[in-house]
C-alpha cells in the first residue's frame, strides 16, 4: 500500500475509534425523544398552547376571506393545519435571546411570538400601520424587537441567513439559539446542505426546522426526493436529527426542549423533522387539485392539531362552554385586527424613497 494511502488509512481508523466521532451522537436526540415524546402540560400550560393555535386558524382563516374579497393582493401562503409546529417550538424558546427565521409561509410563526394580530393584518392589506409599513405584505414581515428575522420570498434563503443568526449569536457569547424554518421543497436546495456544512464545522447554535407538509409547491415528497427521511439528512453533515409528529403540539414541545437543550450547551446544529399537513392549497391561487378532498378531510377528522388538543382539555376537566367562549373571544380579535387593517391608511407615496439601501461596497 502506497505511504499516503496508509496514512490516510490510519487517520480514519483513529477518528472511528474517537467516541465523539461514534455516531451515537446521531442517534441520542432521536433515542431521547422517541423514550418520553410529550409534554407533561397541565390543563393551564395545555389551555395557552390551545388558545396559540386557535388564533393561528381563526387569523389564517380570516386572511383567507380577505384575499377572496380583494383586500390582499399578490401571494397568500396560509398556515391552516400546521399550528402545532410553530406553538409547540416557540414555546419553548426565551424571548429576547433567541431567533426565528422562516419563509414566506410567516403569519403563524409571528402570531406563535406573541405578535400583535393588528399589524400583522395591516402588513397583508398593505397599510402603513402593518409591521413592514405595508412594503412587505404576507411574506416579507420582520420584527427586529421580537428576534423574529423574516418572511423570505426565495426558496430556500433563509437557511443560510439563519446560520449568519446562529453566528451572530455565537460571536456575541449571548447563549442564544436560532429556528430556521424550511419546508419539504426547500429541502432539496443546494444551499440548504452548504449551511449544514457550515453550521456543523463551526457547530453553531441553529435548529433547522424542516416543516414536512407533504406536498411542497403542489408535487408529493415521495415524487421529488430520493430520500423522503428529512430528518436523516444531516446525517453526512455530523448533524443529528429528530423525527417529530408536527400535528401533536405536546410532541413538538417536547422535542423543542431536548433539541435546544442540546444546541444551548455548545453541541452545534440539530435538523428536526415535523411532519405536518396543510390544509388549503400551496398558496391563494393553488386549487390543489394534486390530492384527494378524501384525504385533506380524512387528516382533519383525525388528525387535527386543535382538535388533539380539545379533547385532552376536555379530558382534563376544561368544559365545552369554557373552550367556545375562547373561541369567540379570538374571533373577536381577529375581527378587530381585520377591521383595523381596512381603516388604516395606505402608505404615503413618499414611502417610496425610504428604507432603500444604495451604498458602495
Amino acid at each position: 500500500m502506497p505511504r499516503a494511502a496508509k496514512s490516510k488509512a490510519k487517520t480514519r481508523k483513529s477518528a472511528g475509534d474517537d467516541p465523539s466521532n461514534s455516531d451515537f451522537a446521531l442517534r441520542s436526540l432521536q433515542e431521547a425523544h422517541a423514550a418520553d415524546p410529550r409534554y407533561k402540560a397541565n390543563r393551564k400550560k395545555l389551555l395557552e398552547l390551545y388558545e396559540q393555535m386557535l388564533l393561528i386558524r381563526r387569523f389564517e382563516e380570516k386572511a383567507g376571506q380577505l384575499y377572496g374579497l380583494g383586500l390582499i393582493g399578490g401571494f397568500c401562503h396560509l398556515y391552516i393545519g400546521q399550528e402545532a409546529v410553530a406553538v409547540g417550538l416557540q414555546s419553548a424558546l426565551e424571548p429576547g435571546k433567541d431567533s426565528v427565521i422562516t419563509g414566506y409561509r410567516d403569519h403563524g410563526h409571528m402570531l406563535a411570538y406573541g405578535i400583535d394580530p393588528k399589524v400583522i393584518m395591516a402588513e397583508l392589506t398593505g397599510r402603513q400601520a402593518g409591521i413592514s409599513k405595508g412594503k412587505g405584505g404576507s411574506m416579507h414581515m420582520f420584527s427586529t424587537e421580537h428576534g423574529f428575522y423574516g418572511g423570505h420570498g426565495i426558496v430556500g434563503a433563509q437557511v443560510p441567513l439563519g446560520a449568519g443568526l446562529a453566528f451572530a449569536h455565537q460571536y456575541r457569547e449571548d447563549g442564544g439559539v436560532t429556528l430556521s424554518y424550511f419546508g419539504d421543497g426547500a429541502a432539496n436546495q443546494g444551499q440548504v446542505y452548504e449551511t449544514f456544512n457550515m453550521a456543523s464545522l463551526w457547530k453553531l447554535p441553529i435548529i433547522f426546522v424542516i416543516e414536512n407538509n407533504q406536498y411542497a409547491m403542489g408535487t408529493a415528497v415521495k415524487r421529488s426526493s430520493a430520500e423522503t427521511e428529512f430528518y436523516r439528512r444531516g446525517t453526512a453533515f455530523r448533524i443529528p436529527g429528530m423525527d417529530v409528529n408536527g400535528m401533536d403540539v405536546l410532541e413538538v414541545r417536547k422535542a423543542a426542549e431536548v433539541a435546544i437543550e442540546y444546541v444551548r450547551g455548545g453541541n452545534g446544529p440539530v435538523l428536526m423533522e415535523l411532519n405536518t399537513y396543510r390544509y388549503r392549497g400551496h398558496s391563494m391561487s393553488d386549487p390543489a387539485k394534486y390530492r384527494s378532498r378524501e384525504e385533506v378531510k380524512d387528516v382533519r377528522e383525525h388528525n387535527d392539531p386543535i382538535e388533539r388538543a380539545k379533547k385532552e382539555l376536555l379530558k382534563m376537566g376544561e368544559s365545552e362552554d369554557s373552550l367556545k367562549a375562547i373561541d369567540k373571544s379570538i374571533r373577536a380579535k381577529v375581527g378587530a385586527a381585520a377591521d383595523f387593517a381596512e381603516s388604516s391608511p395606505e402608505p404615503d407615496l413618499s414611502e417610496l424613497y425610504t428604507d432603500v439601501l444604495v451604498e458602495r461596497y
